[in-house]
């Protein structure tokens, strides 16, 4: 099958659903649940890495000579060429600094798009998670990557005996971990990897001459038992909106402060008379929040030649105002990039 460019005149011919009925459509069913495989078009990202869409993904194989697929039940192990093509890559590269092949986490659905359940990000194909668990000496069966096998938390136990975010546990970050988080952040594309601050602080105490790649590992919530790589827009890919750059190297005493005695630090007594703060869970991603273009990824057909089960009422002249309305908020020019966390 010819792969094609996306083009607005190819979006508005899909005339199935009500007009109205569309943009209110949550995205993540969409994405999660009706369709299973890539769009038939050339490899594109549309918007940002947590309101966006891939077109053109490429499927990362189950099992490769020097990495595994995790939780293959999942369906994420798809992505834009250039991503598939670094964690290759990385997983080769690991050999070198001791590290025995890689267990890969998500990467995204067929064509990217807000996760069924899950990550906020990982929506333009451009994001991938690598266990900081070495790939055993053997083939994992299937059971074992779906369900029982566990990656290893790289946080140190408390006093009570339970996982504490404050202290790094020497005997499981080892050489090895430092050597392939090292030899991801100099790869050229990658922009960002995530880590827990505890991690962060070790790699800052382990280069303390600070080299420009250590500037790419950030601090984050979570990430205690993978790491997150997050590669920029891929060339050509006019559609794809990058981050900030980092905005410093992040070894600071006021980051590290921010992480351990803020965020991870002692929870803060209320005042007298204080409410507590009921904070109301956002709603789901629409589709007419995300690119235009991510209507034409959802419609078009399968890599494998399979028609898709997703097609839209067309918001041009015979549609009503809200449809117009809410058709607009899909223009990419109206996605803004994401706001960073602090010190990302």
């Amino acid at each position: 099958m010819m792969l094609k460019p996306l083009t607005t005149a190819l979006a508005a011919l899909f005339l199935v659903q009500a007009p109205d009925a569309f943009a209110a459509k949550a995205a993540k069913r969409l994405f999660g649940k009706e369709v299973s495989t890539a769009a038939a078009l050339k490899p594109a990202v549309y918007g940002t890495y947590n309101r966006g869409c891939l077109a053109g993904g490429e499927k990362l194989a189950d099992d490769g000579p020097t990495w595994q697929a995790m939780r293959p039940n999942r369906n994420r192990h798809w992505a834009h060429p250039e991503l598939i093509s670094l964690v290759k890559q990385l997983s080769r590269d690991g050999k070198k600094v001791g590290w025995n092949g890689l267990l890969v986490g998500d990467l995204t659905q067929p064509r990217g798009g807000p996760m069924w359940t899950g990550h906020a990000s990982h929506q333009a194909g451009l994001d991938a998670d690598i266990w900081l668990t070495p790939m055993p000496n053997r083939r994992l069966s299937r059971k074992e990557r779906n369900e029982t096998f566990q990656p290893i938390s790289m946080r140190a136990r408390g006093a009570n005996g339970k996982l504490t975010h404050q202290k790094l546990n020497p005997k499981a970050f080892t050489d090895a971990h430092a050597g392939i988080i090292r030899t991801a952040a100099q790869y050229r594309n990658v922009e960002r990897i995530f880590v827990h601050p505890t991690i962060k602080r070790e790699m800052c105490r382990r280069y303390p001459s600070q080299p420009k790649w250590l500037a790419k590992v950030r601090a984050q919530y979570g990430h205690h038992y993978h790491m997150h790589i997050r590669i920029g827009c891929p060339a050509g890919s006019t559609g794809c909106k990058s981050q900030r750059p980092v905005p410093s190297m992040g070894c600071d005493q006021a980051t590290m402060d921010y992480w351990f005695k803020v965020a991870y630090g002692p929870p803060r007594k209320p005042k007298p008379g204080e409410k507590p703060v009921v904070r109301k869970p956002k709603p789901p991603i629409t589709l007419a929040q995300l690119p235009q273009q991510c209507r034409t990824v959802l419609t078009a057909p399968g890599i494998d030649g399979s028609p898709s089960k997703v097609a839209f009422a067309s918001s041009g002249a015979g549609a009503s105002p809200a449809a117009k309305a809410a058709a607009s908020l899909g223009d990419l020019n109206r996605i803004a990039t994401p706001t960073p966390r602090p010190a990302n």
